[in-house]
């Protein structure tokens, strides 16, 4: 896998876990520690792009 592609895929999965979060902070059933949880991955996921990005 290319840096670019990979670069790709983390930014796909990122998009993912926005959509995620907006979609449990609608909701009212949704456990705090669940988006937290979220916000978490997508924070590794934030920086693992802009240490991979050129």
């Amino acid at each position: 896998m290319t840096v670019a592609s990979h670069l790709q895929e983390l930014r796909r999965k990122h998009e993912n876990l926005s959509h995620m979060v907006e979609q449990a902070q609608r909701s009212p059933a949704t456990d705090a520690l669940k988006i937290a949880e979220l916000k978490k991955q997508k924070l590794r996921l934030k920086e693992e792009i802009t240490r991979l990005a050129p």
